[in-house]
């Protein structure tokens, strides 16, 4: 993998345990079998990932990107709900190609609007956001709803 550009593409089914180990990284609680069993229902939703291949079948970062269709906006709003570069990986342009890949991927969906959601706590993360121009709009809030069988 070149430093300057990694390698990105569509990630596949057969990326899932690469995908839960680097999802794992932002405490994501996803194992393999999670997103085998997922994958399907989330791709035909037309869901998609995009993903930043390093050496020997390794994943070196992942972004997890989605099209809303929403009443008050004209055009879809493209959303990237998980960025992880692998922690032996970052500061090396990744995030960055991840980012741009996504970008041209959501505009190609006719996104109008493009978001990047992110933990309160990744602090780190928010600043580089911002410094590749995304502006802090607006709060999301949260809360889990109890699944029953």
């Amino acid at each position: 993998m070149s430093e300057s550009k990694p390698h990105i593409r569509t990630a596949t089914l057969e990326d899932a345990s690469e995908l839960a180990r680097l999802l794992g990284q932002l405490d994501f609680p996803v194992g393999t079998q999670d997103i085998l069993a997922r994958w399907h229902n989330w791709n035909a939703a037309g869901n998609t990932a995009l993903v930043a291949e390093g050496t020997q079948s390794r994943l070196v970062g992942v972004a997890v990107l989605h099209t809303m269709h929403v009443l008050h906006r004209p055009h879809p709003v493209g959303r990237i709900s998980a960025l992880v570069v692998d922690e032996s990986e970052r500061s090396r342009g990744i995030g960055g190609a991840l980012v741009t890949a996504a970008e041209t991927t959501l505009a190609k969906a006719g996104c109008g609007l493009l978001e990047i959601t992110s933990n309160l706590r990744l602090t780190q993360a928010h600043a580089f956001y911002e410094h590749i121009g995304y502006t802090r709009t607006s709060f999301r809030f949260a809360k889990t709803q109890h699944q029953t069988s």
